[in-house]
């Protein structure tokens, strides 16, 4: 061995992948589910800054009210003595508003914009750069940390292309958004699947809407990062989260009048497109269903029994599982009854107008 050899010898190398605790934002238009996603990530407590929590059965700290608050509830997990294994700060863009408030308290000022020339701005940044930093003694615990955002539309000017186009972002200010950005390991975009359709007059109109996804990838239309090697789009379940996180909180089973025969825990949607029924049983679920086949797709969806590709969750029909696509056209009558049911207890989804509207789509 020459010297140089000796040398490396010597040096602390240490090859492969590391596990450690993962720095993540999941961010989206209201509504969506965020919070209720994130209430089954592995052991969490919520920092809720903006009340959004109150309908759910989760741990939370309780009188989030000012950037005093937030600091002082990480400086409480940072001392140990809990059993939490993710902190979920809900919402990040909220705690931001926090932030400015402090800054002008302090400085006696009505706004952010009072400072003069950016430099409110600027002081927003730093600090909001610290408060990152001492979340590092989180991580060094062993905790997991969420930041949940609201999404906004911005335009977008490419400086390669001519033209601007519409694209989300993360609702922060232009100082913050980078700094979260670049301190995430994963940025997740949570959306509704809305697909277009022609109407009789030509115009075009949105339909679906009630499906959501989960988009792990930058693209032209929404900000998103992974380093996990994730699909471009994941189920809307917490178990597709599980090579980012671990093993989530198993999620309570839902009160329907689903037959047990028919019942199935949901799994995560298959990641490749193999095919596990035939071509000839897909055709016989079209037949079977006819008219009925969309209500029919989102029950299978919200079961975890499809997943989604680029065209829409219909091309995945024939990723099944056999015994249950053979259930279903085994007991059609009855499976059908089970849809209805699951369909009547969304709040505002009237089943067969929502039957109706497609049918009429796809005429």
């Amino acid at each position: 061995m020459n010297a140089t050899n000796q040398a490396i010898a010597t040096l602390p190398l240490r090859r492969g992948p590391i596990a450690r605790p993962q720095k993540a934002v999941l961010y989206g238009p209201e509504g969506v589910g965020k919070t209720t996603l994130a209430s089954h990530l592995p052991d969490p407590v919520f920092l809720d800054t903006e009340g959004g929590t109150h309908h759910l059965d989760v741990v939370r700290f309780e009188g989030i009210h000012s950037w005093g608050s937030i600091t002082g509830a990480v400086a409480a997990l940072a001392a140990g003595g809990h059993e939490f294994k993710t902190l979920v700060i809900d919402t990040v863009d909220w705690a931001e508003k926090r932030l400015a408030e402090h800054l002008c308290a302090k400085a006696n000022k009505e706004s952010i914009e009072d400072f003069g020339y950016g430099k409110g701005y600027v002081l927003l940044a730093e600090e909001f750069a610290k408060f990152l930093a001492s979340l590092d003694a989180l991580l060094t615990q062993g905790m997991h940390v969420v930041f949940l955002a609201h999404s906004t539309v911005r335009k977008f000017e490419s400086p390669d292309q001519a033209g601007s186009y519409d694209r989300y972002e993360l609702k922060l200010s232009k100082q913050v958004a980078p700094l979260v950005r670049e301190w995430a390991d994963a940025i997740l975009f949570v959306n509704f699947i809305t697909r277009l359709a022609e109407k009789d007059n030509g115009r075009m109109r949105g339909v679906g809407g009630k499906e959501r996804a989960l988009f792990t990838t930058h693209t032209a239309a929404y900000d998103a990062k992974n380093r996990h090697g994730l699909p471009d789009k994941l189920a809307f379940e917490a178990t597709a989260l599980t090579p980012v996180f671990g093993a989530a909180v198993p999620e309570p089973a839902p009160a329907s009048q689903t037959p047990a025969s028919l019942e199935q825990a949901p799994v995560a949607a298959p990641a490749a497109t193999t095919k596990t029924i035939s071509k000839a049983m897909v055709d016989r679920i079209f037949a079977t269903f006819g008219a009925d086949m969309a209500l029919v797709v989102d029950f299978l969806v919200d079961r975890g029994q499809l997943g989604y590709t680029e065209e829409g969750s219909l091309e995945d029909l024939a990723n099944l599982d056999p015994a249950y696509a053979a259930r279903m056209l085994g007991e059609p009558k009855r499976f059908l009854e089970a849809v209805r049911a699951w369909a009547d207890q969304i709040p505002g989804l009237d089943a067969d107008a929502q039957l109706a509207e497609e049918a009429a789509v796809a005429r």
